[in-house]
């Protein structure tokens, strides 16, 4: 009798978290722990939010139907866990970007690639934010000061950046996760690059590893 090696049954549990990872649960779960971790705005995921709340609002509907038909409790219960589930990680995922959205939004307005990264209604509210802090300022505490000193992003005239605007610091280090079988990591203080393997959790820069970040690369 052929010895098993136990390849085929490794293969197949690769294969059945492959398929778990792709539910759309799965991947906002994966959406919100990279936009958590990281220290700069993501790329929006708009087709995966809309299919999150289309699948939300049949959810509810569902619900709604078994409550009113008189359905067993328990199966009841069962579907409002996995609505709670849905609507707190499509939430999650939300308000995250929101903190962002409001701690950096002069560095992400003036920043061509990260606006991009932002939905239209993440614009419409960073604008928004922006036009309301600099009038408030303006009123409050600017016209006051001299003529100099005037600036909301500028400590002065004379300064010859944006250094009163908060930057992401992209200079960190993170934990991060080989999403696939194998990952190669070219790091800049070393010839030999970083070979990870699925699942092999490594702590590195994020400059490293940022535009590998949902593609090759999860956050933790």
């Amino acid at each position: 009798m052929a010895e098993d090696t136990g390849d085929g049954s490794t293969a197949e549990m690769d294969d059945y978290e492959t398929l778990m990872s792709t539910t759309d649960a799965e991947l906002l779960k994966t959406a919100w722990r990279n936009e958590k971790a990281a220290p700069e705005i993501l790329q929006f995921q708009a087709p995966l939010v809309k299919r999150a709340k289309e699948q939300i609002q049949l959810m509810e509907e569902t619900v709604e139907e078994y409550e009113e038909s008189g359905m067993d409790p328990l199966t009841v219960s069962l579907y409002q866990m996995d609505l709670d589930r849905a609507h707190f990680l499509l939430r999650s995922y939300l308000r995250v970007r929101l903190q962002k959205l409001e701690k950096y939004m002069f560095y992400i307005w003036k920043n061509e690639s990260l606006w991009s990264r932002l939905s239209d209604p993440e614009k419409m509210f960073v604008q928004r934010c922006i036009d309301d802090m600099e009038k408030h300022l303006e009123e409050t505490v600017l016209s006051k000061l001299p003529d100099n000193y005037q600036s909301v992003r500028r400590q002065s005239v004379i300064s010859e950046e944006d250094d009163m605007v908060p930057e992401p610091q992209l200079d960190t280090f993170i934990a991060c996760k080989a999403r696939n079988r194998f990952v190669s990591l070219r790091l800049a203080d070393s010839e030999r690059p970083l070979e990870m393997e699925r699942h092999d959790v490594s702590f590195v820069l994020y400059k490293v590893i940022e535009d590998k970040i949902g593609a090759d690369i999860d956050l933790v």
